[in-house]
């Protein structure tokens, strides 16, 4: 909700007249009532998800495409030219960048391989025969998000039963520290031209709860070399990295979209929808790197959206 409030107000401040669509598999979405015209579609996972994309943005004629959720990043990414040849943008970088993002044991070798700073990862297997362990670990799975099936391992005992729990799991060096997400502005042409640091202070379910914003120049580095590394980014991408006690700042994550929490970077100064709309409309946005107020602090809760007459709803799932 918070970042469609955030592209409706970069909208009237540059005198575009926006209608904001979205879409959702059920109508008891909250977001969904935040938007002009709400559209259901099937699941993800049906195999009729894209063409039902397709079919809104052709009848609609929508201009951006703007994709948030881990699982449709992937077949997004694929049909990003279908869009394209209809006069829609999809927001998202290239199938290949997607992918790295999704695989965390690509990611370590993509990262490792540019020389940036990573815990070391193995696949369950892989850290199943080695002879010596130095625990504890931290065991994910390899194509995870929210933090869902994420395990601190302290024994092999832990290890071997987590890693059967856990589908297709991978283990990580644990590492102690604080963490950050880094909102990385990539443009439409995959140059990092803006990167802001959250420090994560309360997490829930996977996603930031509360935050501030530091501006870190040995942190902000960081998050430019991995969109440089990355290449074919586009949009805003969000890197998790954690500083250890000695400030080491070692890159955890990937995630190719609009983070949780980058509303807070947002007001803090970093006009990301701004910078969109006004590459999408042809103009070149004027960006400062450091244009984003430091100390920020961002404090979350739950909001209500209240609808009269929904017993149909929750019935049949219809608007």
């Amino acid at each position: 909700m918070e970042l469609v409030r955030a592209f409706r107000e970069a909208g009237k401040r540059l005198r575009v007249g926006l209608e904001i669509h979205g879409t959702d598999a059920t109508a008891l979405s909250p977001a969904i009532h935040h938007v002009d015209r709400p559209h259901l579609v099937p699941s993800i996972a049906s195999g009729d998800y894209i063409r039902a994309l397709l079919r809104i943005v052709q009848r609609e004629r929508i201009d951006l495409l703007i994709p948030l959720i881990d699982s449709e990043l992937g077949l997004i990414a694929e049909a990003a030219p279908k869009f394209e040849r209809l006069g829609c943008l999809a927001l998202i970088s290239s199938p290949r960048v997607v992918e790295v993002c999704r695989d965390k044991i690509e990611t370590f070798r993509v990262l490792r391989g540019a020389g940036i700073d990573t815990p070391l990862t193995w696949t369950w297997a892989q850290a199943m025969r080695q002879r010596r362990h130095k625990f504890p670990y931290y065991l994910k799975p390899r194509a995870g998000s929210a933090a869902k099936g994420n395990y601190v391992v302290r024994n092999r005992a832990e290890l071997e039963v987590f890693g059967r729990r856990v589908p297709d799991a991978i283990v990580q060096e644990y590492v102690s520290g604080v963490e950050h997400t880094l909102d990385v502005y990539t443009g439409l042409d995959g140059v990092p031209r803006c990167v802001v640091p959250r420090r994560r202070l309360e997490v829930r379910t996977g996603e930031v709860s509360k935050g501030i914003v530091v501006k870190n120049s040995a942190i902000m580095e960081v998050g430019r070399r991995v969109a440089e590394v990355l290449g074919q980014c586009r949009g805003v991408i969000t890197v998790q990295c954690i500083v250890t006690p000695k400030q080491r700042i070692r890159a955890i994550e990937i995630n190719p979209r609009f983070g949780g929490g980058a509303p807070l970077a947002i007001y803090a100064g970093a006009d990301f929808p701004k910078w969109v709309l006004q590459e999408l409309l042809g103009a070149v946005p004027r960006i400062d790197p450091d244009g984003f107020r430091d100390g920020v602090a961002m404090l979350r809760y739950d909001e209500s959206v209240f609808l009269e007459n929904a017993a149909g709803m929750v019935a049949e799932g219809e608007f």
